[in-house]
């Protein structure tokens, strides 16, 4: 090491002891040289261990598969006032005459059984994934707002004849904020770069495959702004998620809590179409 900074020296034994040699005049660069050299090859501390995922991760899946097929079954057998989907669908014009609650009743509403298994496997897969992270309660609130958001969005600011249905937008809510949540909580670790960024990167990637394609006829077409806007709003509240001060108000919420409040996110506005 000492020959590559242009250090001349040499080793001899005494007395079974290896004694490095250097020249008196070159001692202290060859001292400081040596440091540094300790200090880069020591081993980097092996990173923390990620939290413990938050318990009953499922619980929050068996609501949403829930409410998505009593919100089907009710619409199929005439439980519900038989213009009701003409109520909950993402009409842009009625939503920016003021009918907000579209943005949530859209959410729980699909054309056929294709559609509605699709976003439930996918709901499925990525709300479980979210809420080993921040809970069952908090993470079904966050995604089930932030989708909404994403919905009004789209219809306030798109054009008036945009109409759509589905839970996607939701589903790629829950991927954005697993994905930044994941993200940018392990950012700060000592990490080379692909593996600092690659959450988001999967994230992306993911949004591409299956954001992009899926059925398409005159009933189905795939609506790639919501899923992209789903996908940034919850890359959003995930990073948000992720900062110390709101993670620890998060903690402090009961997961109970805050499923409720998910729950109601998704009845108050029904009840709103309903009373129309």
């Amino acid at each position: 090491m000492l020959a590559a900074v242009g250090i001349p020296s040499s080793i001899r034994i005494d007395g079974g002891v290896f004694l490095l040699e250097v020249e008196d005049a070159l001692s202290q660069g060859a001292l400081t040289e040596l440091a540094h050299y300790e200090r880069e090859s020591r081993p980097a501390a092996p990173p923390p261990p990620p939290p413990p995922p938050h318990p009953q991760a499922w619980v929050g899946c068996v609501v949403y598969v829930a409410v998505l097929l009593g919100v089907a079954h009710a619409i199929g057998n005439g439980a519900l006032r038989l213009d009701a989907f003409d109520l909950g669908e993402l009409n842009a014009a009625q939503v920016q005459s003021g009918q907000w609650w579209r943005a949530w009743t859209a959410l729980t509403l699909h054309l056929d059984v294709g559609h509605l298994i699709a976003n439930l496997g996918a709901g499925v897969w990525f709300g479980y994934l979210a809420a080993r992270e921040l809970g069952s309660g908090n993470s079904w609130f966050l995604i089930v707002n932030g989708a909404a958001l994403a919905n009004w969005m789209e219809a306030r600011l798109g054009p008036a004849t945009h109409r759509s249905v589905g839970a996607s937008t939701a589903v790629f809510t829950a991927l954005g904020m697993l994905a930044a949540h994941s993200w940018r909580t392990r950012y700060h670790l000592p990490q080379r770069w692909a593996l600092r960024w690659a959450p988001l990167v999967a994230g992306v990637v993911l949004l591409g495959w299956l954001g992009s394609g899926g059925e398409q006829n005159d009933l189905i077409q795939v609506d790639l702004v919501a899923h992209a806007t789903g996908f940034v709003v919850g890359v959003l509240i995930g990073a948000a998620a992720a900062l110390p001060s709101i993670g620890r108000a998060l903690r402090r919420v009961p997961q109970w809590l805050a499923g409720l409040a998910a729950f109601a996110s998704i009845a108050i506005p029904w009840t709103c179409a309903l009373l129309n």
